[in-house]
C-alpha cells in the first residue's frame, strides 16, 4: 500500500538519501555519472533543498510498506502566472516502478495544485528519460523543447510538457 504524506524541513535527509540512490538508476545511461554528482549536489545539498522549500516548493513523500520510495515537489511557476502550477521533481525508487506509486504521487500533486486554484501543471523532462512514457500516460503534452546551461559544462536537453488541470 502506498501512503503519500507532505514533507518538510525534517523530512531533508530522507529526501536526499532517495535522490541518491535513485538518480544513477534513472540517469545513467542518459547523463555521465559527473553529471549526476554535480546536478545531486547543485539541486539536493541541504542549502539548495531548504531555499526550494523557503521558495515557496512543496515535497511530497511516498511511502510503501511503511518505507520512503518516492518523492515530488511542485510550486506556482510565477507570481505572474499564480494559475500554472510547475512540477519540479517526481522520482520513484526504480525497483518499484510499474506498481502505481509514480501515479500515486502525480495525482496528489494535480489535486493539491487544484485545491490552490491551478489550471496547469507544467513539467520538465530529459528527451531520453523513459518517464516521457509515462507523463505521455497522465495526460501531459509536449509544449516546447529546451536546453538550459546549468554550469560547470553541462546542460539539460528537456521537453516542456504541460498538464491542464479541470475543475
Amino acid at each position: 500500500m502506498t501512503i503519500i504524506t507532505t514533507a518538510s524541513t525534517a523530512d531533508i535527509s530522507t529526501i536526499q538519501t532517495l535522490a541518491h540512490s535513485i538518480w544513477p538508476n534513472a540517469y545513467g545511461d542518459i547523463i555521465s555519472h559527473a553529471q549526476i554528482d554535480y546536478m545531486l549536489q547543485l539541486i539536493y545539498s541541504e542549502t539548495a533543498l531548504l531555499q526550494q522549500m523557503k521558495n515557496g516548493h512543496q515535497f511530497l513523500l511516498a511511502y510503501h510498506n511503511e518505507s520512503p520510495v518516492g518523492y515530488a515537489s511542485f510550486s506556482v511557476k510565477s507570481t505572474e502566472t499564480p494559475q500554472l502550477f510547475r512540477l519540479h521533481k517526481l522520482y520513484v525508487d526504480t525497483t518499484l516502478h510499474t506498481r502505481g506509486i509514480g501515479k500515486a504521487l502525480l495525482l496528489q500533486v494535480v489535486n493539491n495544485c487544484k485545491q490552490q486554484g491551478a489550471t496547469g501543471l507544467e513539467l520538465n523532462v530529459n528527451k531520453y528519460n523513459k518517464a516521457l512514457h509515462f507523463y505521455n500516460k497522465m495526460g501531459f503534452s509536449i509544449s516546447k523543447e529546451e536546453v538550459i546551461d546549468i554550469g560547470n559544462g553541462y546542460v539539460m536537453d528537456d521537453y516542456v510538457m504541460t498538464l491542464p488541470i479541470v475543475h
